[in-house]
């Protein structure tokens, strides 16, 4: 089978050019029928997410101005959902100001060499699954309820159970024209990049799969949401634009096989416990909200609990802690037709008293960022291009060094850099189909549990496609 591989990446530009040709077919055909069958305004709708800000920013990642420059008077007629909760809102007298909202997205992928959520080298996977409910409402002028339950189906790592994905209490302490201040407590998002608050929903994405540099999927529970009590606000200025700020302390969310994996060496049979951390991001928007910048941070803390005869490097392991320490920085600028985007990160690990010399001796720094482009060419279609590079220690970028401390290691599981191009079809607002290529050198940011070292070494260079249906309510 490896050989059949190697055979074919031999001849890449004819491999690449009859997948890109073939899957966009498929497509088209797919969308051909939703098209015909209905014509709406391609103004999205507000979506719920996290918390208010969150919203707003998922207002302004989707709402771009070729997509609202479209005029209004084409009306929607009521979906199936939004009929039914209006009419169980008449017969059971629910609240007036309660919000319903929910998605779905299906995919599948491709790869020419090893595996992405779930066996896509081997003819292809339907393994990437998401569907969520949020619901929220207002029992008081200040306060905000919201929830949200999420199944997704990713491989090994996510097997499709539902969890709940946030819920939470905002209370607004003070509000006065486009100014507010105030607390969240409970399950939150946690608020770091463009992108993290909103990943869930595939409409707020800019493609099918985020930049693995800065989301890592293989550790998305962890990034994800943590039980968490946030104090944010907003400043507005007529002139100098918006500044809005969020800061938490938070337990995060270590038990799950990916993250363990993820920071675990071979032979570590233990478990992680979570102890309190502290994240923040502050944001600046003009008031055209043409520029974006962010910075984010997070001080991570969590403890690992040996098992029973734990070793790694051939040497016992102990009780110890790991630290995870990055800082990103984020810039948008947003045209008539354009997007431009780029994040940075520097990652800090460290590695403390294991007991075991090899371990304690992992303190380093990572690096990550990704450079992107958006065009739209009509209301419904969009184009993406992005470069997205990850080193796992930016001292050691090519893997030269782990390799020689390490001799059964791989230099490119110490590095990724992926280039990514995708097209996106707004058929409806609340229907949209995606393809898109990655090509990838490294395999710095693929799932341990999904590429399992039995199953052979991986490939050092390799090609994904994926196409995408989605729809929300």
């Amino acid at each position: 089978m490896k050989m059949l591989m190697y055979s074919r990446l031999s001849n890449y530009p004819m491999i690449t050019y009859q997948w890109i040709t073939r899957h966009l077919v498929l497509l088209f055909l797919i969308g051909a029928f939703p098209v015909h069958a209905q014509e709406l305004s391609p103004t999205p709708k507000r979506l719920q997410t996290s918390d208010g800000n969150s919203t707003r920013w998922a207002r302004t990642a989707v709402e771009l101005p070729a997509q609202t420059s479209e005029s209004d008077e084409v009306k929607q007629k009521p979906g199936l959902v939004s009929t039914a909760a209006k009419w169980l809102r008449k017969t059971t007298e629910l609240p007036g100001d309660l919000q319903i909202h929910g998605f779905a997205s299906q995919a599948y992928i491709t790869t020419s060499d090893n595996d992405v959520f779930g066996n896509s080298d081997k003819g292809g996977s339907f393994g990437f699954t998401e569907a969520g409910l949020n619901a929220s409402m207002r029992p008081l002028p200040r306060l905000l309820v919201s929830a949200q339950m999420l199944s997704r189906r990713a491989g090994e790592g996510s097997t499709g159970m539902p969890r709940l994905d946030f819920g939470f209490l905002d209370y607004r302490l003070y509000s006065q024209e486009a100014n507010q201040f105030g607390i969240r407590v409970g399950r939150l998002k946690n608020p770091f990049g463009f992108y993290n608050d909103t990943r869930d929903v595939a409409f707020t994405r800019p493609s099918i799969m985020l930049p693995q540099s800065i989301y890592f999927d293989r550790t998305r529970n962890l990034g994800l949401s943590g039980d968490s009590v946030q104090l944010y606000g907003d400043v507005a200025h007529s002139r100098l634009g918006t500044f809005s700020t969020q800061f938490g302390v938070w337990l995060p969310i270590v038990s799950d096989k990916d993250t363990e994996t993820a920071v675990f060496f071979p032979g570590m049979k233990g478990n992680l416990s979570r102890e309190v951390s502290y994240i923040g991001r502050g944001v600046y928007e003009t008031n055209d909200k043409r520029i974006r910048l962010a910075i984010s941070g997070i001080w991570l803390n969590t403890d690992y609990n040996p098992a029973a005869g734990d070793t790694a490097f051939g040497k016992t392991v102990g009780a110890g802690s790991l630290q995870f320490s990055p800082i990103y920085f984020s810039a948008q600028y947003n045209a008539e037709r354009w997007t431009l985007t780029s994040e940075y990160a520097i990652r800090h690990f460290v590695y403390r008293d294991f007991g075991n010399e090899k371990v304690d001796s992992f303190n380093f720094f990572g690096e990550s960022f990704y450079f992107q482009g958006e065009y739209r060419f009509t209301p419904k279609w969009e184009g993406i291009v992005r470069y997205d590079v990850l080193f796992t220690d930016r001292s050691d970028r090519d893997g030269s060094k782990f390799v020689a401390e390490n001799p059964n290691a791989a230099a490119h599981s110490r590095y990724a850099k992926d280039i990514t191009v995708g097209l996106r079809w707004n058929i409806t607002p609340e229907f949209m189909l995606r393809a898109e290529y990655h090509h990838v050198n490294g395999t710095g940011w693929l799932s341990r549990l999904d590429n399992s070292a039995s199953e052979g070494p991986l490939s050092k260079h390799w090609d994904l496609f994926a196409i995408q249906a989605s729809y929300r309510f």
